[in-house]
């Protein structure tokens, strides 16, 4: 069972979060433009080609391609073969369109190829083109042939109709699939898993429905009912079946988990050429069309790229429901049982239930099945719309991205009768002006959510580690931006840039989201300070409490007057506080302080409601906050600050500790500074903070290893820790060009 990573629901974490929202002026651009660097990568994705094939697609978009499928049939429902292109008129939102690509794809000739088309043929479901197999030989393989997906959704199917889903599925498998048919297996519970990949191998497809027993998941099905109308009180058992990706207080993003799982299946089909069928068995979506509204779109569009058609069944089959409930759900209080209007609720319920998954399948061009007594139904219909289509490409005339639905018509000349089928539009794309508030934040979700660095704009990312306590630990977090980068919005006589910077950390093994972090941050400067700053870079400094333990830390940037977002990943190893020996925090580097006071430069809006904020962060002492270098590139006319924090046991008086500064240069010593005292201590936590400084005027260009060494005075206690910084020549001012003449 191959595992596809998805967000997964948490539960409420005991963290605290802290925003610090500073922005600074730092070093010179030259020093600050490195891109990121993730310490560790996810693996690399081929890049996915959207050369045309024989896709499904109301929406098949290379530049401003549009392919539209179109089924046509006779009065008997029998596929009608050999029209041309002259013969088909399209247009879009009643303008005329020109037809440029055309083909017809025969899947009933392999229905009625007899015993030879039987041949097992496996194609996996992540394929990608390029990747696994040239685009020819798998677009051969695939041609004429039918993809269906078997797609279940455990979290909302009850255990009866799991079981009813299971059986139509063995049915079909055994009675009902044809020679042309390829079939895959996907369940999504707490992940999206990919149980068989596209095969016509029917004991491997039996057995993996076989597999699909009834769990924990499938106890999230109980509907929630409608809230209760005028004076009366109707209450009933929460079952989370409403369901939002983090429903804690660090919940940044608002989506739809069972839309979102939808999203990724087509996304992991959107390579494999051919029209694709996914059959939904579901137990319904709570949330209706508006309450999901921007994550069905999301999901919509995603289909309708990949040239995927969802056949959504309410596997629930045909409903008697008892009044008030039945025993999956809490009983109903106050006076709604005996006025009628818990009945009334339940029904509401179960139609709300539905309405996203009709416009899930009408959108997507497929079909929705709810009332059925037999759902061998849905598979008959899924076979007898594709047994045979016509692709249709034209590019639009309408090169506006302005994200609109835009309406299809499609006419076919000289064929009295036909019956034509297709689907009736799609969405334009979008550029990032015209976005709404929904869809800025789905694109945040899309970017955090990826496998694949986004790298549309540059940025450099910096971590470090201090203990608050024995249990808690912050991890401050640095990011650089090259102003120079940016773009600037002209306000009056000022110049204004906004950004959003979010970060999720996830656990090392699990997976699951344990902090995260949101601020949109505004930066506006008259005009001097602009010019000044165009040499410069922005530094953003926040930070996130943590208890010891493995994470990974996925951060990101969007300056939101061209919506470019940069991406950064890292991996944090903090260790548990040790009883018996002298600890030391990260050694961070600087050349920068500054005093801790409001900038009216800059103005913080958090995402952290009823969320604890640290008060003082271990960066701030005597009214000034070093600023850590995320590069770690100094000149020779800076100051270099070295600051690091001593944890001392309980053996050991943190006032006795002597810090000192050793430089490595090729494994060898270059210099040393002199042995100081704390320039700071914490007698409640026995924590002795250093802030040592070290001239770089008179220290050879090169790269060196910094060793912060802490030792105490009369005791045996000691203990180093390192950095690494390169020291290189002050960029020269280039001189003014002169004008050519005339000019």
């Amino acid at each position: 069972m191959r595992q596809v990573r998805h967000r997964t629901k948490t539960s409420p974490c005991n963290l605290l979060l802290t925003a610090l929202g500073l922005l600074a002026l730092l070093a010179p651009v030259g020093l600050a433009q490195n891109v990121q660097q993730p310490a560790k990568p996810p693996a690399p994705t081929p890049p996915p080609t959207r050369a045309p094939l024989n896709d499904k697609g109301t929406i098949r978009a290379a530049v401003d391609l549009v392919e539209v499928d179109v089924e046509i049939t006779d009065r008997n429902g029998k596929p009608i073969k050999g029209l041309t292109q002259d013969q088909f008129t399209v247009s879009e939102d009643g303008k005329p369109q020109k037809v440029s690509t055309f083909d017809y794809y025969d899947v009933e000739k392999i229905e009625k190829a007899g015993p030879g088309g039987n041949a097992p043929a496996t194609v996996p479901v992540t394929v990608s083109i390029g990747g696994v197999a040239e685009p020819e030989q798998l677009r051969q393989t695939l041609r004429d042939r039918r993809l269906i997906v078997l797609f279940f959704d455990l979290t909302s199917l009850q255990p009866q109709d799991l079981t009813r889903s299971t059986d139509a599925a063995q049915k079909f498998l055994r009675t009902q699939m044809t020679a042309a048919d390829l079939v895959g297996v996907v369940a999504f519970g707490n992940q999206l898993n990919v149980i068989s990949d596209f095969t016509n191998d029917r004991d491997m497809l039996s057995q993996a429905v076989d597999a699909l027993l009834p769990g924990k998941e499938s106890q999230l099905a109980a509907l929630a009912a409608a809230a209760a109308q005028g004076n009366e009180t109707g209450v009933t058992e929460d079952t989370d079946a409403a369901f939002t990706a983090d429903d804690t207080e660090f919940n940044i993003f608002n989506t739809d988990r069972k839309l979102v799982a939808l999203e990724s299946m087509s996304d992991l089909l959107r390579d494999i050429p051919g029209k694709k069928a996914v059959i939904q068995f579901t137990g319904g979506i709570t949330q209706t069309g508006e309450d999901n509204r921007s994550q069905l779109r999301v999901t919509t569009d995603a289909a309708n790229r990949a040239n995927v058609s969802i056949y959504t069944v309410d596997s629930r089959g045909l409903m008697a429901e008892i009044p008030g409930g039945d025993p999956s759900v809490g009983a109903a209080t106050g006076n709604s049982m005996f006025s009628g209007a818990a009945v009334f609720h339940q029904s509401d319920a179960r139609e709300d239930s539905r309405d996203t998954l009709a416009t899930l399948a009408t959108d997507t061009g497929g079909r929705s099945f709810f009332d059925l007594g037999d759902l061998g139904d849905a598979f008959r219909s899924v076979q007898a719309d594709s047994a045979g289509y016509y692709l249709v490409g034209y590019y639009s005339t309408n090169v506006a991205r302005d994200g609109r639905w835009r309406t299809l018509k499609v006419r076919v000349n000289g064929v009295p009768g036909a019956k034509i089928r297709y689907r009736e539009g799609y969405y334009a794309g979008k550029d990032f002006g015209v976005f709404t508030t929904e869809d800025r934040e789905r694109q945040l979700e899309d970017a955090i959510r990826s496998e694949t660095p986004v790298v549309e704009l540059p940025i450099a990312v910096d971590t470090a580690y201090f203990q608050i306590d024995k249990g808690q630990i912050f991890v401050p977090i640095s990011a650089k931006i090259a102003a120079s980068a940016l773009q600037w919005a002209q306000k009056s006589s000022r110049r204004q840039v906004n950004f959003d910077f979010a970060a999720e950390i996830r656990q090392a093994q699990s997976g699951r989201v344990v902090g995260a972090l949101r601020d949109t941050i505004t930066v506006n400067l008259d005009a001097e300070r602009f010019q000044q700053l165009q040499q410069n870079a922005l530094v953003y400094q926040g930070g996130i409490v943590l208890p010891p333990g493995d994470y990974k830390l996925k951060f990101l940037v969007r300056e939101n007057e061209t919506g470019r977002i940069g991406t950064f990943e890292d991996e944090l190893k903090l260790p548990s506080a040790a009883a018996d020996h002298l600890q030391l925090s990260s050694v961070v580097l600087s050349s920068q302080l500054v005093e801790d006071q409001k900038n009216s430069e800059v103005k913080t809006k958090k995402y952290a409601p009823g969320t604890k904020l640290l008060k003082e962060s271990p960066l701030d002492i005597a009214g000034q906050r070093i600023v850590p270098s995320v590069t770690r590139v100094f000149s020779a006319q800076q100051m270099l600050y070295i600051f690091f924090q001593a944890y001392v046991p309980q053996a050991a008086d943190p006032n006795n500790l002597r810090a000192g500064i050793e430089l490595f240069r090729a494994g060898r010593r270059v210099n040393q500074t002199p042995m100081v005292a704390p320039e700071q201590v914490d007698d409640k936590t026995r924590t002795a903070s250093f802030r040592i400084s070290l001239p770089l005027a008179s220290v050879p260009l090169g790269s060196y290893t910094v060793q912060a060494v802490v030792v105490e005075a009369g005791g045996a206690h000691a203990a180093f820790g390192r950095n690494y910084f390169a020291l290189r020549a002050e960029p020269a001012t280039p001189a003014p060009t002169a004008a050519p003449a005339g000019n």
